[in-house]
């Protein structure tokens, strides 16, 4: 089952705070951006983080779970979802601890 782009909306709102937050769609799925970097994925209507330390931190216990078939664990957002300063914090902390992108080079 593939993302909704109602969820995507949903989500891109509750977490606007967190910084400068956009979506792309890869494979029909989404990769979430906070100021360039990517920081999670939304796959099947669910939101998945990079495990960072600080993050764990924050969340106490998170519940770990692939984003697909294959994939390395990510912390899987699900009942915080709703509670958007929770969600905002936890995304400001995660980017923070997550290395700055590598610059694209020139063909």
């Amino acid at each position: 089952m593939a993302t909704d782009q109602q969820f995507v909306d949903f989500l891109l709102g509750q977490i606007r705070h967190a910084g400068q937050i956009s979506a792309k769609k890869m494979f029909g799925e989404y990769g979430i951006y906070a100021d360039g970097k990517i920081f999670g994925l939304v796959c099947d209507n669910k939101l998945f983080l990079k495990p960072t330390a600080a993050g764990r931190a924050f969340i106490g216990t998170p519940q770990e779970a692939p984003a697909y078939p294959g994939a390395k664990p990510s912390f899987l957002i699900e009942e915080q979802i709703e509670d958007h300063k929770w969600l905002s914090e936890l995304i400001r902390i995660t980017v923070d601890e997550l290395p700055e992108p590598k610059p694209k080079k020139k063909r």
